[in-house]
């Protein structure tokens, strides 16, 4: 029951941007800066974890890798003022928001096109399941503005927690994702839709996401790009 993902280790070029995105957009807490390393979370709780590669070779949008780092806030105000935050910081790097119906989700892309989702779930009790056993689904429309119109807080207060819900990776094959996800690591697979799949333990909706959107037939990547 107390299974959590935890931190995920980005490779970036620009150490200073991406602080400062994660920081000063997302809110996170700065937990460790030393040199070419830095790590942020909340509550000292480490999240994301990033080492400077000044020479890393540019996102390729088609190889297998990371889709987004998905951060779980503890309720809609938190939410909400994260998601403000990051407007106010860096307008441009929403890319969409969807009501996935066990949650209501906002995305974005970091500095250096890494994707990142902001989300807080609804009610365990609320996740509906399809007829085959499988968790009900949607991508219905989240209109930002009126979200931040009724969660937002009038009044800032201290951080309250947040943790890393779940990761999204784009892979070449679903099958062989598969083995390893629900095979070798013992997720169960929660979820099935066109190009991807959603895996968790001990009835969380995902931990673990995989899709083939952008990245069908992907190989082997370098451990350096």
């Amino acid at each position: 029951p107390d299974t959590r993902m935890g931190a995920v280790e980005l490779l970036v070029r620009d150490l200073d941007a991406m602080i400062g995105f994660y920081s000063e957009g997302v809110t996170l807490e700065v937990l460790e800066h030393s040199g070419e390393t830095a790590v942020l979370g909340r509550a000292g709780l480490p999240l994301v974890r990033m080492r400077r590669m000044p020479d890393l070779p540019p996102r390729k949008s088609g190889e297998a890798g990371l889709f987004h780092t998905a951060v779980l806030f503890d309720d809609e105000a938190s939410l909400a003022a994260a998601v403000a935050s990051v407007a106010r910081n860096a307008p441009r790097s929403f890319t969409g928001s969807s009501d996935h119906l066990y949650s209501q989700a906002f995305y974005f892309d970091d500095p250096e096109g890494n994707g990142v989702e902001l989300y807080a779930d609804r009610p365990r009790e609320t996740w509906a399941t399809e007829p085959h056993g499988l968790l009900k689904v949607a991508t219905n429309p989240l209109d930002p503005t009126a979200f931040l119109r009724t969660h937002l807080p009038e009044t800032s207060a201290s951080p309250p927690g947040a943790t890393l819900g779940h990761v999204h990776l784009q892979v070449g094959d679903l099958d062989r994702a598969d083995g390893f996800l629900a095979g070798d690591l013992g997720l169960t697979r929660t979820f099935d839709g066109p190009g991807g799949a959603w895996y968790g333990w001990n009835g969380y909706h995902h931990h673990l996401a995989t899709n083939t959107w952008r990245s069908r037939g992907a190989g082997t990547r370098s451990p350096d790009s």
